[in-house]
């Protein structure tokens, strides 16, 4: 089973569109909320680096912590998409 965590904020569009991809590839993920103040995200900071989200960590591929739902969702399509 894949070992995904997605830091993510309610009712962010971009976070929105990667959980899609994580629905249609019937991934299963930890989902990690971070705040609204940008001040207060220390911990997806620690992680990828900037306060931005959505960030994705996939441990089972060394990805410590990918940002930019364009660049994920073809990440996971790549990695996870297979022939189907």
């Amino acid at each position: 089973m894949a070992n995904l965590t997605l830091y993510e904020l309610e009712g962010c569009p971009y976070c929105a569109k990667v959980k899609t991809k994580l629905a249609d590839l019937d991934l299963e993920y930890d989902s990690v909320m971070v705040p609204r103040s940008h001040g207060e995200r220390t911990e997806v900071e620690a992680v990828s680096g900037q306060t931005g989200v959505p960030v994705l960590v996939d441990e089972d591929h060394g990805v410590e912590g990918m940002a930019e739902s364009d660049d994920i969702v073809e990440y996971l399509e790549e990695t996870y998409g297979g022939a189907s």
